[in-house]
């Protein structure tokens, strides 16, 4: 029968699509963010990226077309502009990024260039532990006590300002003495040399002894020359 098929009537079958059709959308939206998300979203993903975002990318983040993605970061935008932020959204060929208000710069200049807190590590404090203790001392002698190379740890400490040459021993190749300096003292808390705090005897009979048995050897080795 005309406008029949296999017994159903064609509108039928043309609205029954139509329903399929709209139930896959009704669950396709069901898997889309949330609107009142939008916002949130393109500035997480300006604010991660650190560099422009195209339009259709911030378009893929949100689930939507680029027409409504310009809608959400142009609001978003306006938004930052309304509440004096510190940053703003600019648009760089139909890419979007977020970055500095060029009016704060200087401010950023100034605590870019301010003094960085000298962070010490473990190496670097044995290593100046040492040298408060044995002061003066040679790099020598540090590095027999430490047991490996100390270079780099006493030229960290003379950057820092905790450590510095003093003089040169009377031996052969006159190498630099090393002690601490009144930064070190300052920094710490503590009034002078006489007043560090006692170190485990153990340990510090350790040192003593490793000192005394490598200032032996030098001697030795001295006189046989």
């Amino acid at each position: 029968m005309e406008g029949e098929l296999g017994g159903v009537d064609a509108r039928e079958v043309m609205v029954m699509e139509d329903y399929r059709e709209d139930e896959k959308c009704a669950e396709k939206k069901e898997d889309t963010y949330p609107e009142e998300d939008w916002e949130a979203i393109v500035e997480a993903v300006l604010f991660t990226m650190g560099q422009s975002v195209g339009l259709s990318q911030l378009a893929v983040a949100i689930d939507q077309n680029e027409k409504t993605a310009r809608q959400v970061v142009e609001k978003l935008m306006a938004r930052y502009e309304e509440e004096g932020r510190g940053i703003q959204i600019i648009e760089l060929e139909n890419s979007y990024q977020m970055c500095t208000k060029a009016r704060f710069y200087e401010n950023l200049i100034r605590v870019a260039s301010a003094p960085k807190k000298n962070v010490l590590t473990e190496v670097t404090l044995e290593t100046l532990s040492i040298i408060a203790y044995k002061q003066p001392v040679t790099k020598l002698e540090i590095e027999k006590i430490r047991g490996v190379k100390s270079d780099h740890a006493v030229n960290r400490l003379i950057e820092y300002n905790l450590v510095q040459e003093i003089g040169r021993l009377d031996a052969p190749g006159r190498p630099a003495l090393f002690a601490t300096t009144e930064e070190f003292l300052r920094r710490f808390g503590i009034g002078g040399k006489e007043n560090l705090p006692d170190i485990d005897p153990v340990r510090q009979e350790e040192i003593k002894s490793e000192v005394e048995e490598e200032l032996k050897v030098r001697m030795d080795g001295e006189e046989a020359t």
